[in-house]
């Protein structure tokens, strides 16, 4: 039976290594160094897969490392991370990927103040209302 610190400290252990699979280059890092072919690390993987749960997915920085450890569970993608090219693509997939999703909230709350500045308006001076 583990102790509260104990389960504190797996927790932290376990977010901090589920937020780096968000990395292109740790997970190449991973796979040159043969962790993405042994059976232990790849059952790890698969434990890992209860971070997808709402009540811990809350804590995540990073939410891309959940789609990153769902690839994960696939030996082709596995395979394909040493290659560096893969990982080179991947990466810029990534930064491409978070510049439009700037962009566009960017702008979603750009036309969303928009909306609400007209209702903000201040109310007529005066008693004009009660004329």
């Amino acid at each position: 039976m583990e102790s509260e610190e104990q389960a504190r400290n797996r927790f932290q252990s376990e977010l901090e290594f589920v937020q780096c699979l968000a990395n292109p280059n740790y997970l190449n890092f991973l796979a040159q160094r043969g962790f993405l072919r042994e059976r232990p690390f790849i059952n790890y993987l698969k434990y890992l897969l209860y971070w997808k749960e709402p009540e811990y997915a809350k804590f995540l920085k990073y939410p891309h490392c959940l789609h990153m450890l769902e690839l994960l569970q696939y030996e082709h993608f596995r395979k394909e991370l040493v290659n560096a090219q893969c990982t080179k693509f991947i990466d810029e997939q990534q930064l491409l990927h978070w510049q439009h999703y700037s962009r566009k909230r960017t702008r979603l709350q750009q036309a969303l103040a928009e909306q609400q500045q007209p209702q903000q308006q201040p109310p007529p001076h005066g008693n004009a209302a009660a004329k």
